[in-house]
């Protein structure tokens, strides 16, 4: 499997989604640590870690939060715990970590599943500039 760097986490995403995209833009802005790498779970290496730990993309299909410490998060759990990394005031959204996490997937889940519907989709995965090329994996 590919090697993550040291101290990273790395960010799964569906490469064709519009709010996905934008999320990971969002993300980059504010990853003022450099906390994170990036791939579209439909690369070779989102691919890897979908076997690896058997995830069913018919279940999971927007985001997947992987480090090699603590494994994998998904959904909401993944969304928060990125958040959790981005600083004040963004670090705050931990706070619905409490919500128990089938109350919480199914609002994620009803976002992800219209997701296409409401923000479009894009013909291939995003590609990064050049500035951002060692992000992404």
């Amino acid at each position: 499997m590919t090697e993550l760097p040291k101290h990273k986490q790395l960010i799964l995403f569906d490469g064709v989604c519009n709010l996905c995209d934008a999320s990971v833009q969002y993300i980059i802005k504010h990853d003022k640590k450099d906390m994170f790498r990036y791939t579209a779970l439909q690369s070779e290496v989102g691919q890897e870690i979908i076997k690896k730990f058997n995830i069913d993309t018919s279940k999971t299909d927007s985001i997947l939060l992987y480090s090699e410490d603590n494994g994998i998060s998904y959904k909401s759990t993944a969304a928060l715990k990125i958040a959790s990394r981005l600083g004040f005031p963004r670090n705050i959204a931990t706070v619905f970590l409490i919500i128990p996490t089938f109350i919480r997937n199914w609002v994620y889940d009803y976002i992800a599943k219209n997701r296409y519907k409401w923000y479009g989709k894009k013909e291939e995965c995003m590609i990064p500039t050049q500035e951002l090329k060692s992000k992404f994996l």
